[in-house]
Parts: structure tokens; sequence; C-alpha cells
């Protein structure tokens, strides 16, 4: 018998779907990255990333008992990305809603990963690629140039040393940049 790794993600999607476990087991690990990566790119106060990681793991999950493999369709690998990013955004929807108002001060860490997923409609990647946009252009005018520095690096991923060694500020003045940073979208956001 071959092992799991060599076998292709649609063919275990196949075995899962037929009931077997271990192939189910082996797609959720084979993906735990992608949804830890997709995760990480949201800030959701008041909550944790290991919540939007779980949200993740349920779009990958959905992901995998949904995909229908046939002749033109789309890749798995492509079809749980979309799946996974659209089970996040979600869940930043929801917990931005009055309903969840202890939950609404959510912040999208990397504005562009708001809308990084490509649907298969393109008039729907004009209509959120134009959002994005807008919302770059709300985020310039609130923040200062020093915090939109700032918080651009921080988006990218960089920490706190990292931008501190760049921009020559102390800790201290990088850290009141991104909280001041955050406050300020989470503002334009819930509007």
């Amino acid at each position: 018998m071959e092992t799991t790794e060599k076998i292709t993600d649609e063919a275990l999607v196949l075995r899962s779907q037929s009931g077997d476990k271990q192939a189910t087991d082996e797609l959720l690990l084979r993906y735990a990255n992608l949804v830890r990566a997709r995760a990480r790119g949201y800030f959701l106060v008041g909550g944790e990333t290991e919540d939007l990681i779980q949200e993740g793991m349920i779009g990958l999950y959905h992901a995998i008992t949904d995909y229908k493999p046939t002749s033109g369709a789309t890749n798995f690998k492509n079809f749980a990305h979309l799946c996974i990013s659209r089970k996040i955004i979600d869940a930043l929807k929801r917990s931005m809603s009055k309903k969840n108002k202890p939950l609404n001060d959510s912040v999208p860490e990397t504005v562009a990963d708001l809308w990084a997923f490509t649907g298969p409609d393109p008039e729907e990647y004009v209509i959120l690629n134009d959002d994005q946009k807008e919302f770059k252009r709300k985020m310039s005018e609130v923040l200062s140039d020093f915090e939109f520095k700032i918080t651009v690096m921080y988006i990218d991923g960089m920490t706190c040393s990292q931008i501190c060694e760049t921009t020559g500020k102390s800790a201290k003045s990088v850290d009141n940049a991104i909280q001041r940073s955050k406050k300020k979208l989470q503002k334009i956001l819930t509007k």
C-alpha cells in the first residue's frame, strides 16, 4: 500500500468522502499550515488567533466534504484556499455585527488579505479590489505618516523589534503607533 505522502490531494478527498478517516486526517494535516497562515493575517480583538484557526479548519473540512472533482474544475488546493478564506472572513464579519458588539473590534492585519481570494466571478473580484483600494485610501487619511509606515511594516509581518531597528524608533514609540493605528482602523471598519 502506498504512503499517504505520495497520494494526490484529489485522491485523498475521494477516499475521505468515502469514509476513510485516515485520508481526512492526512488532508487536515497537509493544509494546517495554510489555515494558520490565513488566520495569522487577521487580528480579532477580544478573540485569539486560535479562534480564527478553528474557523479556518472548519472551512477546510467543508472543502474536503464539498469538493467535486469534475473536468475543468479548480484543483483541490485552490478550492480549499477559497473555503478557508471565506470561512475566516465570514467569522470576522459576524464578529463585527451589532449582534456581537463585544467582538466588534476586529481589524484585518493585512488589508490585502481581506480581499485576497479571487472567486470564480470576475465581477466580484473587481468589486472587492475597488473596496480594497478605498480602504487603503481611508487608511492613509486617518493615520499619520508615521502610523501608516509602522502599520504597513506590522502588516507585512515585521516584529516590533524589527520595526524599531528599521525606523530607529524606540519600542514604546512603535508599540504606541501600532495601538493608535488599530483604534483608528477599528473606527473606520465599524462605520
